[in-house]
């Protein structure tokens, strides 16, 4: 949720959301309706004081005056509860238009849209056209069977198959033990939470239409582990000088994929389940556009491990998802489109979901909101299409890099006979 009273006073905050989109009405709406609200504040705060008075004075008053007296409290109790609901009514709408409002982009961001964005660095050569793209290879060598996931589940799902499978848990294994060396704690977290848990972790309302819901169980399906790390601190105190706290987190994520009718309609680049290890940073506030910086560090230095031609883009206001001051993309080679497809993206969320979640930190000059921040370490299904056609050899083998080999045991995999 954003900082009502910076919104209020602060003029470079409020270009950031105006920087995404966001109009002047809306703006003048919340900032009125907080107005209202800290206006029923202070009535009922002086109501309720009021009331107290009254009600000592009953006990000190004779007994001629006492029925008197009794009558002002009964009073004064009916006004207050008057003022308290005139006061939950404005919070209630307060709370309603401030989630309509994203985190005010940052003053690194550029203005625009999703093809505004800057080009931070372009490394490694781009790979020419390979034989077979990733779909028509993926079931030339029996890694990936989306025929039969159709029949049995519906578009945009595939069965994983015998090298694939092996291929994908030499990804988390890799991702995991490099993380590790970056001091984020293994997690699998529960990929079901409830509405209030995302929420809190800014996807609803704004991307409510791209997540599954198990109607009548207030249960969802997670898109990323994000929003199940982000709870993990929930409602608490973390003390600064322990911070950063990071998590790596590995499960299965689900998306609608609502909007994207005729995109990607092949292969595993685009699907409604698919596996990833994501990191996620508890972090200092005046610490955490450093850390924004490791995360994509860390990014690129996973995709350089696996000799994959990419780039990092700044991604423009425009095209930022609601929570994200700030979003680098890594983008890799994709060479049957000729073109650079993501592949993970990072973010600095600063304090926006740390103010609806109430995680704070606690050191010697008092306490304060957290920053988190998010990042892909590995998405399988994209990282798995982008290796079938960067890796592809003539004969239409697949060499696998050299950090993956210690976990899956071979160096290719056999082109098709």
């Amino acid at each position: 949720m954003i900082d009502l009273r910076l919104l209020r006073e602060n003029a470079d905050y409020r270009d950031g959301a105006t920087k995404k989109g966001v109009g002047a009405d809306l703006i003048d709406a919340v900032l009125d309706a907080d107005e209202r609200r800290r206006s029923a504040m202070h009535d009922a705060e002086e109501a309720r004081a009021a009331q107290n008075s009254a009600s000592k004075e009953i006990g000190r008053a004779s007994p001629d005056e006492r029925e008197s007296k009794i009558a002002e409290a009964t009073r004064l109790k009916i006004e207050l509860e008057k003022l308290e609901a005139a006061e939950n009514a404005a919070t209630q709408e307060v709370e309603e238009l401030a989630l309509q409002i994203p985190n005010p982009a940052h003053a690194s961001v550029p203005p625009g849209d999703e093809n505004d964005f800057v080009t931070e660095s372009e490394i490694g050569d781009r790979t020419p056209p390979p034989a077979h793209d990733h779909a028509e290879l993926g079931e030339l060598l029996g890694m990936v069977d989306s025929e039969r996931a159709v029949r049995n589940s519906g578009s945009r799902f595939a069965y994983l198959m015998g090298p694939a499978v092996r291929v994908e848990f030499a990804l988390v294994q890799f991702a995991f033990d490099l993380l590790e060396k970056y001091g984020f704690i293994p997690v699998v977290p529960p990929v079901l939470v409830r509405e209030e848990m995302m929420i809190d972790a800014g996807f609803f309302p704004t991307d409510r239409h791209q997540v599954y819901e198990i109607a009548g169980d207030d249960l969802f399906l997670i898109g990323t582990s994000e929003v199940a790390l982000a709870g993990l601190h929930r409602g608490e105190h973390l003390e600064r000088d322990t911070l950063p706290v990071r998590y790596a987190g590995f499960s299965s994520c689900f998306r609608r994929e609502a909007g994207t009718y005729g995109k990607d309609t092949r292969g595993i680049f685009r699907v409604h389940q698919f596996d990833k290890v994501e990191m996620f940073s508890f972090c200092d506030p005046e610490a955490s556009w450093e850390e924004l910086e490791t995360l994509r560090a860390i990014q690129e230095e996973i995709v350089s491990s696996l000799d994959l031609p990419y780039r990092v883009i700044n991604v423009a206001a425009g095209d930022l998802g609601a929570a994200a001051a700030k979003k680098y993309d890594l983008e890799v080679w994709l060479p049957s489109e000729g073109a650079y497809r993501e592949v993970t993206s990072c973010s600095n969320y600063t304090d926006y979901s740390a103010r609806r979640m109430g995680s704070r930190y606690r050191g010697e000059e008092g306490t304060g909101l957290l920053h988190t921040l998010n990042g892909t370490a590995c998405a399988i299904s994209r990282t798995l299409v982008f290796l079938m056609e960067n890796q592809q050899q003539s004969n239409g083998s697949i060499s696998i890099p050299d950090a993956l080999r210690p976990y899956t045991g071979f160096d290719s995999i056999p082109g098709p006979s």
